[in-house]
């Protein structure tokens, strides 16, 4: 079982289920992991909507960049973070005070981003939780 209690059917349903993505740290950097997930997303048919105040009103992919998850246009389905784990409890209570707006559903939590504590108050806010793990790779492994 991995770190967040979901299953390989868990994912895969997620991954078939869903339709876009906020992606919580998105660069415009090529070199970037979130640059490179973002355009597979796109490749493969979700939406995406960068996130990043230092950049916001910038595209990268031909998407605009909005500066917080408050700025996303509705709906979002994944509250996708790529941030320190230090970093994802705020965006987690940001997308929990964005949820009905938003209407999103998922937060996933990139490799290597473990907070228990935000995981906790996610699934609490009534999201399903992903937590170090990296959708390209999942859909790879799953739906490839």
């Amino acid at each position: 079982m991995s770190i967040d209690g979901l299953s390989d059917d868990d994912v895969r349903g997620i991954l078939k289920r869903v339709k876009t993505f906020a992606v919580v740290g998105a660069s415009a950097k090529p070199e970037r992991p979130s640059y490179g997930v973002m355009q597979y997303l796109i490749g493969r048919g979700y939406a995406v909507r960068p996130v990043n105040p230092g950049i916001a009103g910038k595209t990268i992919h031909g998407q605009d960049v909005c500066a917080n998850l408050a700025a996303v246009p509705a709906p979002i389905d994944v509250v996708d973070i790529f941030r320190t784990p230090e970093a994802a409890l705020q965006v987690v209570q940001d997308a929990i005070a964005a949820k009905d707006r938003l209407g999103a559903t998922v937060i996933w939590m990139q490799l290597g981003v473990i907070n228990e504590q935000a995981a906790s108050e996610g699934r609490a806010a009534g999201f399903t939780v992903v937590m170090d793990r990296c959708p390209k790779i999942e859909y790879a492994r799953l739906m490839g």
